[in-house]
């Protein structure tokens, strides 16, 4: 499959969503526009998009994860939508009676294909993730969207710095991140992105919830490798696409401070 034309450029959208059924109905609406507009190659969504963030409620209610699934599979029927070649998300997933926030990668070929499960699992008010979710793969591979080299770190795992310098070593020419994080944190998330672009040499693309309560706040990105913010959401303009080169990342890890580390000998 092909991503664009020109092998080397991809053009990515990343989004804020809220999941209320009246408010998503507006924001998918008009998200659909932005993307037939902007004939995106990827459109990363947030982390869970379109379905409750059932981790906020500390005690699991297998109804709840059962109507979520449901939930999920009817929107996941629906990406055609958005006009792209591929769509990135996590969803809730159930495997030999394992419960999973699980990566996929949808395209217009080959429809929903599985990709890894969220590992690192917070478990605190707000976040009692450990309690709806079984740990998933504790490996980050290489993954490929067309010509796109991509790796997957769902929300938290934004934080695992370790898995930057292996990414680097394999090619990752992108880092995305579905996100559900609250509006109070957006500047040290920013910052984790900034941080996660500049060791891996990559592009970090990021695309978050939203909703009235703050609880998760918005802001996607797209940041360059060197660590500039190329495009972020905002509630007035809550989708952006950017064309990323991708010979920037291969350029970038013969760069400072990539180099310093030995990043293609990791």
């Amino acid at each position: 499959m092909v991503v664009s034309v020109n092998r080397d450029v991809v053009r990515i959208t990343v989004c804020e969503l809220p999941h209320e059924p009246n408010a998503l109905a507006l924001a998918w609406g008009a998200l659909c526009e932005h993307t037939e507009r902007h004939a995106p190659d990827l459109v990363l969504l947030p982390e869970f998009a379109m379905v409750e963030a059932l981790w906020q409620d500390e005690r699991f209610d297998g109804e709840r994860w059962c109507a979520a699934q449901s939930l999920s599979n009817e929107w996941l029927a629906r990406l055609p939508e958005l006009h792209a070649e591929y769509v990135v998300g996590t969803r809730p997933a159930t495997a030999d009676g394992w419960r999973f926030n699980q990566g996929y990668v949808w395209s217009a070929a080959g429809g929903v294909a599985p990709l890894r499960s969220k590992f690192f699992l917070p478990n605190e008010p707000g976040s009692w993730e450990a309690g709806w979710f079984d740990r998933g793969d504790p490996e980050f591979p290489a993954f490929q969207a067309g010509a796109l080299t991509f790796g997957l770190n769902i929300c938290t795992e934004l934080w695992a710095v370790e898995t930057y310098a292996p990414y680097a070593a394999r090619g990752v020419q992108v880092i995305l991140s579905p996100r559900a994080t609250s509006r109070t944190t957006t500047r040290k998330w920013l910052s984790a992105g900034v941080v996660a672009a500049v060791r891996s040499g990559a592009f970090c693309v990021s695309s978050n919830r939203v909703d009235p309560t703050g609880a998760c706040g918005g802001v996607g990105w797209i940041i360059s490798p060197d660590g500039d913010i190329l495009a972020s959401t905002t509630p007035d303009a809550p989708f952006a696409t950017v064309s990323i080169d991708l010979s920037a990342s291969a350029a970038a890890r013969d760069s400072y401070p990539r180099y310093v580390f030995g990043a293609k000998d990791v």
